[in-house]
């Protein structure tokens, strides 16, 4: 885009300097001065005819001869100045694009830098990191609730057999008293059967 914008440049005051400098010789008219079209413009005028044929003197076409082939190096070193312009240019582009690219490499690594780091040796992404801990605390917190749930239902088993414990042990006091008071009964009567037998 460079490059076109500085071509319509010189072609646009190319343009201005010869529209200028022909109105100037369409005045006076040489071939010292002017632009080139001026200049044939003038040869022709100043060129004796014969029959249909311009009769122009050597001297003249030899002048207008040197001063074409001077237009064309000045236009040629203005070419060259321009070519050696946009390729000064587009080795800036391609230096701007490298680093450019370089800067983008650069951005990315740092992204993935912040995004990622070693744990154990690995490169773990932060993402996983986080998706792998949370896991881990859902399962840590699911094997608490699951052992919460299972010690209070032991607890509720302990309760009810040191229930059922109380309930047969006093039973078995019971029991224990009924037998003790049956044992002294019998022998009560016994001894009273006893008694009555050597009385």
């Amino acid at each position: 885009m460079n490059k076109t914008i500085f071509l319509a440049l010189i072609a646009f005051s190319f343009f201005i300097s010869t529209s200028h400098a022909q109105e100037v010789s369409e005045e006076t008219g040489s071939l010292n001065s002017g632009t080139i079209s001026s200049q044939f413009d003038y040869l022709n005028k100043i060129s004796n005819n014969f029959q249909e044929y311009k009769v122009v003197k050597k001297t003249n076409l030899d002048k207008i001869k040197s001063n074409v082939l001077d237009s064309l190096s000045v236009f040629e070193k203005d070419l060259q100045a321009v070519q050696q312009t946009v390729k000064d240019q587009q080795e800036k582009i391609n230096q701007l694009e490298s680093q450019v690219a370089g800067t983008q490499s650069e951005l990315e690594e740092a992204l993935e830098a912040r995004d990622s780091f070693f744990f154990l040796g690995i490169p773990i992404h932060k993402n996983l990191y986080n998706t792998i801990m949370w896991t881990i605390v859902a399962g840590l917190l699911g094997a608490f609730l699951f052992f919460l749930y299972q010690f209070s239902r032991s607890h509720k088993v302990i309760k009810q057999a040191r229930k059922n414990l109380e309930e047969t042990v006093e039973e078995f006091e019971q029991h224990r008293k009924n037998t003790l008071d049956r044992e002294r009964k019998l022998k009560r009567e016994l001894v009273d059967a006893l008694n009555g037998k050597s009385s």
